[in-house]
């Protein structure tokens, strides 16, 4: 998964919290494959040392012994310890709350000069001074909050946990400090001024002017204290709707007898006295509407396991309410347009017709799936019609039906060692950008496990540009939920920052990587942390990756290559720090490039045998995964209205109720019709931290099947393909709208300004899904 959650309401940190052949079927473009691997040589890219690294890169992966010998070298008695991700303060815990205490001098300094800035020649620094500031608080805060979730040593956790805190609540005094708006706002009413602002600069001061705005920056002081007031309330019911839902009935209770097709061993661990006690929630609850035979048990399952707790739905209607009234304070009608200002979409009403377009163009393949459930159930005798508990139960036996006549799906993991994947990866990014991964030894204190491999991503011509750290491997304690985490942003340093910093007797060099470029000026780089969970290899084998953890990786360094290859001199708008519903589409596009034949003979290969990997496989496989796709994108559909929904003037009407809401959408957007007394809402977590954005994945996958189509499907390789979208997309990150890299990437002028019809134009493309 992206740590792709929404811009805040912060006008300082905007993302603290948290990618020639002609087209011909795949059976036939997969014949020549094992040739062009055969033919492809990492030495013929721009590096002598290409080969070496990348043989180095897939043993550190796959050989432990390899790894040892390669770690060992930085790692000896006599080596110097370092910081984590060489930072200098953070050698210790106590190194956590003296890199916040040094920022906070840092920033507090930098408060003052933009206070006072009155002149053109102090005025025209705002916007860039204003960045820098919100890059030392994102430099503690985003490092923080990494370390403070990831860390397995407590006492280093608790004291990331600390920095952040002192950070977070500096962030927020500076976001009612009137001041620093005013400031800007003379910047930007100054013509002279603003005809000196380069255009990221532009960009930067309009997204850090809304963001003041949209945090009531403008109100009266009682009406501030009571944004305060209704923002701490939001803060506190959000969590406590993610973290404490719950059903109305956490068990049912059912003779083993009714249990036919469960397993049985799953049976026996929940069995007393010949009763089984069935938990409405998680794994078993899952299992049992998959597996079990007795239609009345599925039903009286779905129905509890879709019916959430009264206290759980209270705390979603009042957090809704909360944001209803927070919107009005701030002359809004409804949250979804605050939420949506800064977004591709714009407007509430864009949103909808994209989600309709996309709902008409996805129908009737969903409508047929269902039917082919239907038939399976009236083909097994059954004499009910098809129920809302019959979907996961039939797809089941659909599965297992394709399973029973296809090869076993471990061969196909043979074929993807981590290290050869992830060597994959650094061919395809050297095929489409001229960019790869050089293995780095890391210093002791470097990294917070000793699994953490270091990758230096090098440029065929700008050289270093970026420090991925790969946690990949699972370990007890750890999260096992896939992240991209940008621990650090890049951005260009001023010389003149150096000159302040030497003045104030302080240093702007906190340790981490800085370079710089062949043009001279100077960067730091961004620092990138990867954390999966894959399951660790033994000493007679490498780590196996299934088909879906290849996507699960790709899907991770989609969100990385926007990091690595972003060119913005300011951090606010680096690499994935851009509106919400266009940071998925590097990543989803990465997920194209995963199942794409060409790109496979890259690096597939039996680790045992090395023999390139039958695509007959792959093809299987997708079929697999593509069954009941439609039906899966339609929920989704609804959700993503519900949001909408939920988000709208609705929450302030005295009569609202979410349950109600909940009914009327599936009664008017559902395959079937809505099963009466369920209120699902409750379980719905996404509703707080993507609230009125729900439909921004859908948004962005049918945007990077269109991508792919148009620029990538008839020869995923080609260079040139590549620098196109590198250029349109990936090296503006957050500085150039959304629209206008999607009208370039496309060669579509009329897309740039975007409006509800290219959003329709985009649901549209939703039948291009796959």
């Amino acid at each position: 998964m992206y740590r792709a959650v929404p811009r805040s309401w912060t006008a300082l940190c905007a993302r603290c919290w948290r990618e020639q052949l002609h087209r011909r079927p795949f059976a036939t473009a997969v014949e020549s494959l094992p040739n062009k691997l055969a033919a492809y040589s990492p030495a013929l890219h721009a590096a002598p040392n290409a080969g070496r690294e990348d043989k180095t890169l897939r043993d550190i992966f796959d050989n432990p012994d390899v790894w040892h010998e390669f770690s060992a070298k930085a790692q000896s008695p006599t080596s110097q310890r370092t910081g984590l991700f060489q930072n200098k303060d953070l050698t210790s815990p106590q190194g956590f709350e003296a890199y916040a205490n040094r920022t906070l001098k840092k920033a507090q300094r930098l408060v003052d000069k933009i206070l006072r800035a009155q002149t053109p020649e102090e005025l025209v620094r705002v916007v860039k001074d204003l960045d820098r500031l919100s890059d030392l608080l994102c430099r503690v805060i985003d490092m923080s909050d990494f370390v403070r979730s990831t860390h397995p040593d407590r006492k280093i956790g608790s004291a990331a946990h600390d920095a952040f805190r002192i950070m977070y609540e500096y962030m927020n005094v500076l976001n009612t400090t009137t001041g620093l708006y005013d400031s800007l706002k003379r910047a930007l009413e100054h013509p002279e001024v603003v005809a000196m602002f380069s255009v990221e600069e532009q960009a930067v001061a309009i997204i850090l002017y809304k963001d003041f705005e949209k945090s009531g920056i403008n109100l009266p002081s009682a009406a501030r204290r009571k944004f305060v007031e209704l923002s701490n309330t939001i803060a506190e019911l959000g969590p406590r709707f993610v973290n404490e839902m719950a059903p109305e009935k956490f068990h049912l209770h059912f003779d083993s007898s009714r249990l036919r097709g469960m397993d049985p061993m799953v049976v026996r661990q929940l069995t007393r006295g010949g009763w089984v006690t069935l938990p409405t929630m998680g794994m078993p609850a899952n299992h049992a509407l998959r597996s079990v035979e007795d239609e009345a048990v599925r039903r009286e399952l779905y129905l509890a396991s879709h019916t959430s707790s009264t206290k759980q739905i209270r705390v979603l209607e009042e957090l809704l309410k909360q944001r209803a009234e927070l919107a009005r304070l701030v002359g809004r009608e409804t949250y979804a347009e605050v939420a949506l200002s800064d977004k591709m979409a714009s407007t509430p009403e864009a949103v909808i017709t994209f989600l309709s377009a996309l709902a008409v163009a996805n129908r009737p393949t969903a409508v047929a799936e269902l039917k082919a459930l239907s038939l399976l159930k009236q083909q097994s005798g059954a004499s009910l019609p098809f129920q809302p508990w019959d979907k996961d139960f039939y797809t089941a036996r659909l599965m297992h039906v394709m399973r029973s006549r296809r090869r076993n799906s471990d061969i196909l993991s043979s074929y993807f060692s981590l290290g050869t994947v992830m060597q994959g990866l650094s061919r395809l990014f050297s095929r489409l950008y001229g960019v790869r991964f050089v293995p780095r030894e890391t210093n002791p204190g470097e990294t917070w496990n000793a699994d953490v491999r270091r990758l230096d991503v090098v440029d065929e011509t700008d050289g270093h540009i970026a420090v991925v750290y790969c946690d990949l491997f699972e370990r007890e304690g750890k999260n096992p939920n896939p992240a991209h985490f940008t621990v650090r942003c890049s951005r260009k340093i001023e010389d003149e920052e150096y000159l302040e910093e030497a003045l104030e007797g302080e240093r702007e060099d906190d340790g981490m990587a800085s370079v710089r470029r062949p043009d001279g000026s100077l960067y730091q780089l961004p620092t990138i942390a990867l954390i999966c969970d894959f399951s660790r290899g033994n000493p007679d084998r490498p780590t196996l990756l299934s088909f879906r953890d290849v996507q699960t990786l790709f899907h991770e360094m989609g969100h990385a290559v926007h990091s690595m290859l972003g060119r913005t001199a300011l951090q606010n708008i680096a690499g994935t720090r851009c509106a919400t519903d266009w940071a998925e589409l590097p990543s989803v596009l990465m997920e194209h490039f995963a199942k794409s034949p060409e790109v496979l003979a890259l690096f597939a290969r039996h680790w045992e045998t090395d023999e390139p990997l039958p695509m007959k496989l792959v093809t299987e496989r997708m079929q697999q995964e593509s069954l009941m796709e439609a039906t899966e994108t339609h929920a989704q559909i609804i959700l993503s209205l519900l949001d909408q929904r939920y988000h709208s003037e609705l929450s302030l009407t005295g009569a609202f109720s979410s349950t109600d809401v909940y009914q009327d959408v599936e009664r008017q957007y559902g395959l079937m019709p809505p099963v009466h007394g369920t209120s699902w809402q409750g379980f719905f977590g996404h509703l707080f931290g993507y609230g009125a954005t729900y439909y921004a994945y859908l948004f962005d996958r049918a945007i990077a099947a269109k991508v792919w189509k148009d620029v990538f499907e008839r020869d995923p390789l080609r260079r040139d393909s590549g620098e196109r979208y590198k250029e349109e997309v990936l090296r503006w990150g957050g500085g150039r709208s959304g629209w206008k890299c999607l009208a370039g990437v496309l060669g579509r002028a009329e897309l740039e300004e975007g409006g509800e019809k290219a959003m329709r134009e985009v649901g549209e493309w939703g039948s291009e899904l796959k």
